[in-house]
């Protein structure tokens, strides 16, 4: 049970990473012309994820400027901003995990 908790999490923490890049890389490219946004479906890909799929990066359906480019600044730093606070309950859901597992350890020796 715990291994599974522990693969979700690492999944988890992946998934976020890649959001975080490819928000990194849209931001990187608001004035580059033609220049489209790519993102993933988080909560379909994390799903996924679970079941040892790989993530599918797309560019999603959003208006473009007169330069062919569609990058949103606000939007991506929304994700940016969702996206660290998620890896921050992510990280803390780890350190749980560890701190029952050591404690499990500790008792099994006899404290």
């Amino acid at each position: 049970m715990l291994e599974r908790v522990a693969s979700t999490l690492e999944r988890y923490m992946d998934l976020l990473s890649l959001r975080q890049k490819l928000v990194a890389s849209n931001i990187a490219n608001v004035d580059t012309p033609g220049y489209k946004t790519r993102d993933i479906d988080f909560q379909f890909e994390f799903l996924s994820a679970v079941d040892g799929a790989r993530p599918n990066v797309v560019e999603p359906e959003l208006a473009s400027k007169n330069d062919g480019n569609n990058v949103s600044l606000d939007r991506e730093a929304r994700l940016l901003a969702e996206t660290g606070i998620r890896f921050q309950l992510a990280s803390l859901l780890a350190r749980g995990q560890i701190r029952a597992v050591r404690s499990a350890i500790q008792e099994g020796r006899g404290g």
